[in-house]
């Protein structure tokens, strides 16, 4: 009888753990409150400073279209490394993807102080270019497109691109027309997950962006450090509409992954 109460309470307490801080986070949005603690009456303010200061628009957009931009180029290398190394001998396959855990498992703060140090004092690059701040989220994002994509192309028949080839295909038209089709859910999952490391990386912006240029991880880190109280409390409502957009794209990615099942076994019958 124990274990039964005992056992639920502990994924509760997880669950509890993870988000409490942004329910209360959240609820502190919609009030006057200048920090954490009291709460004296619930108001919109917040929402209005967030989308009518002209500042937190452009850091915003701005950081968006770094995200939308690092993340297709990331896309498109990782998917073809990913394609390159499935097609290759095993021992190149074997250190492209030796190769390709390196950034994964190295700090962010080592890769972006590399970067920085290559591109901008060894080449000459200027960081007011944006090249170094693009390069950089390009090769944080880019190995994680590798790993989301390798596994559907392990999945997929490989025989089917042979078979194209046979019938006439060239290679350019077999891999959009059979290899593509056969892996889109692994791009479209390694796309997303770039898009989501750029909105999330501070490190590797900090090194190489220019210094007139701002993501929302270094602008919060630099908002926190001053005493403008309006844009301390703009950013909880940022913080809760970035929350409130996560939970929707979860909740139609999965609906959508049920439909999709739901769709096969229905076929199967």
């Amino acid at each position: 009888m124990m274990k039964k109460v005992i056992r639920p309470l502990f994924p509760a307490l997880i669950l509890i753990f993870l988000y409490a801080p942004i329910v209360i986070l959240a609820l502190y949005s919609f009030t006057d409150a200048t920090q954490i603690g009291a709460i004296r009456s619930f108001t919109l303010k917040n929402y209005v400073t967030l989308f009518t200061t002209e500042e937190l628009r452009d850091m915003i957009v701005d950081t968006i279209l770094l995200a939308f931009g690092s993340a297709l180029l990331a896309t498109l290398l990782g998917t073809l490394g990913a394609i390159g190394s499935f097609y290759s001998k095993k021992r190149v396959s074997s250190g492209i993807a030796t190769l390709n855990q390196i950034p994964v498992i190295n700090a962010d703060v080592v890769t972006g102080f590399s970067i920085c140090i290559l591109l901008v004092v060894v080449f000459g690059i200027s960081k007011d270019t944006y090249i170094p701040l693009v390069i950089g989220h390009v090769t944080l994002s880019a190995p994680f497109v590798y790993l989301s994509v390798i596994p559907k192309l392990k999945q997929m028949d490989s025989s089917l691109y042979e078979a194209a080839l046979d019938l006439g295909a060239t290679p350019a038209r077999a891999l959009m027309q059979v290899v593509i089709p056969q892996i889109i859910s692994g791009i479209i999952s390694g796309f997303s997950l770039a898009v989501t490391l750029s909105l999330d990386d501070y490190f590797i912006a900090t090194y190489t962006k220019p210094a007139t240029f701002d993501t929302i991880s270094t602008y919060v880190v630099n908002a926190t450090k001053g005493s403008q109280t309006t844009i301390k409390t703009a950013l909880w409502a940022l913080a809760t509409v970035i929350f409130v957009l996560v939970i929707l794209i979860v909740l139609v990615m999965n609906l959508r992954a049920n439909r999709v099942e739901d769709e096969r076994k229905g076929g199967r019958v």
